[in-house]
Protein backbone atom coordinates (compact mmCIF):
# COMPACT_ATOMS: atom_id res chain seq x y z
CA UNK A 1 0.00 0.00 0.00
CA UNK A 2 1.30 3.24 -0.76
CA UNK A 3 1.13 6.41 2.07
CA UNK A 4 -0.53 8.52 -0.86
CA UNK A 5 -3.90 7.76 -0.37
CA UNK A 6 -3.08 8.16 3.77
CA UNK A 7 -1.46 11.73 3.07
CA UNK A 8 -3.74 13.99 3.70
CA UNK A 9 -4.84 11.95 6.80
CA UNK A 10 -1.17 11.65 8.26
CA UNK A 11 -0.95 15.81 7.47
CA UNK A 12 -4.13 16.23 9.85
CA UNK A 13 -3.29 14.52 12.60
CA UNK A 14 0.49 15.77 12.47
CA UNK A 15 -0.87 19.50 11.89
CA UNK A 16 -3.04 18.66 15.29
CA UNK A 17 0.05 17.77 17.07
CA UNK A 18 0.28 13.84 17.08
CA UNK A 19 2.73 12.09 15.64
CA UNK A 20 2.73 9.01 13.79
CA UNK A 21 4.48 5.76 13.42
CA UNK A 22 4.21 3.39 10.20
CA UNK A 23 3.59 -0.40 11.06
CA UNK A 24 4.09 -2.13 7.60
CA UNK A 25 3.37 -5.67 8.32
CA UNK A 26 3.43 -6.53 4.25
CA UNK A 27 5.08 -9.71 3.76
CA UNK A 28 4.71 -11.01 7.58
CA UNK A 29 3.18 -14.31 7.89
CA UNK A 30 4.00 -15.44 11.65
CA UNK A 31 3.77 -14.34 15.07
CA UNK A 32 8.07 -13.90 15.28
CA UNK A 33 8.17 -11.53 11.91
CA UNK A 34 4.99 -9.56 13.41
CA UNK A 35 7.52 -9.08 16.49
CA UNK A 36 10.76 -8.24 14.84
CA UNK A 37 8.68 -5.91 12.39
CA UNK A 38 7.10 -4.26 15.41
CA UNK A 39 10.50 -4.12 17.15
CA UNK A 40 11.77 -2.01 14.15
CA UNK A 41 8.87 -0.01 13.56
CA UNK A 42 7.86 1.33 17.01
CA UNK A 43 12.07 1.58 17.71
CA UNK A 44 11.71 -0.61 20.55
CA UNK A 45 14.68 -1.39 22.83
CA UNK A 46 17.00 -4.50 22.41
CA UNK A 47 15.55 -6.30 25.57
CA UNK A 48 12.23 -6.40 23.94
CA UNK A 49 11.29 -9.77 25.02
CA UNK A 50 9.25 -10.30 21.29
CA UNK A 51 6.34 -11.87 23.11
CA UNK A 52 2.37 -10.75 23.40
CA UNK A 53 3.38 -9.22 27.07
CA UNK A 54 6.25 -7.73 26.18
CA UNK A 55 4.17 -5.83 23.17
CA UNK A 56 1.29 -4.55 25.40
CA UNK A 57 3.78 -3.68 27.86
CA UNK A 58 5.51 -1.34 24.84
CA UNK A 59 2.59 -0.36 23.57
CA UNK A 60 1.75 1.33 26.73
CA UNK A 61 4.09 3.54 26.67
CA UNK A 62 3.75 4.55 23.17
CA UNK A 63 1.23 7.36 23.62
CA UNK A 64 3.64 9.13 25.91
CA UNK A 65 2.66 11.00 29.63
CA UNK A 66 -1.21 12.11 29.84
CA UNK A 67 -1.65 15.35 28.62
CA UNK A 68 1.22 15.16 25.38
CA UNK A 69 -0.09 15.50 22.26
CA UNK A 70 0.04 11.79 21.95
CA UNK A 71 0.56 9.42 18.94
CA UNK A 72 -1.47 7.43 15.44
CA UNK A 73 -0.04 4.15 14.52
CA UNK A 74 -0.87 3.32 10.83
CA UNK A 75 -1.02 -0.73 10.47
CA UNK A 76 -0.76 -1.20 6.91
CA UNK A 77 -0.46 -4.95 4.79
CA UNK A 78 -1.79 -6.72 7.91
CA UNK A 79 -4.06 -8.77 5.92
CA UNK A 80 -1.35 -11.12 4.92
CA UNK A 81 -0.83 -12.06 8.44
CA UNK A 82 -4.04 -12.05 9.39
CA UNK A 83 -5.13 -14.68 7.12
CA UNK A 84 -1.62 -16.77 8.28
CA UNK A 85 -2.18 -16.93 11.47
CA UNK A 86 -5.73 -15.65 12.45
CA UNK A 87 -5.32 -16.57 16.50
CA UNK A 88 -2.17 -14.25 16.54
CA UNK A 89 -4.11 -12.04 14.61
CA UNK A 90 -7.06 -11.99 17.12
CA UNK A 91 -4.66 -11.37 20.17
CA UNK A 92 -2.29 -8.68 18.18
CA UNK A 93 -6.30 -6.41 18.04
CA UNK A 94 -6.64 -7.35 21.34
CA UNK A 95 -3.28 -5.74 22.47
CA UNK A 96 -4.06 -2.88 20.59
CA UNK A 97 -7.11 -2.07 21.59
CA UNK A 98 -6.24 -2.77 25.51
CA UNK A 99 -3.07 -0.36 24.73
CA UNK A 100 -5.69 2.91 22.71
CA UNK A 101 -8.00 1.71 26.48
CA UNK A 102 -5.27 2.04 28.61
CA UNK A 103 -3.96 5.43 26.85
CA UNK A 104 -7.64 6.78 26.70
CA UNK A 105 -7.80 5.90 30.70
CA UNK A 106 -4.63 7.90 31.93
CA UNK A 107 -5.88 11.03 29.59
CA UNK A 108 -3.32 10.09 27.34
CA UNK A 109 -3.76 9.93 23.23
CA UNK A 110 -2.64 6.61 21.59
CA UNK A 111 -5.21 5.72 18.16
CA UNK A 112 -4.10 2.66 15.75
CA UNK A 113 -5.56 2.32 13.10
CA UNK A 114 -5.89 -0.67 10.18
CA UNK A 115 -5.44 0.78 6.77
CA UNK A 116 -7.70 -0.97 4.24
CA UNK A 117 -6.55 -1.83 0.33
CA UNK A 118 -4.01 -3.68 -1.32
CA UNK A 119 -0.27 -3.25 -1.66
CA UNK A 120 0.99 -2.35 -4.47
Amino acid sequence: MTSEPLAPVLAAVRAAGLSTVSLDLGGVSDKAAFMDRCARALALPDWFGRNWDALADSLTDLAGPPGSPGRLLVVSGWQEYAEAAPQDWIVAQEIFTGAVEYARDRGAVLEIVLALGTRT
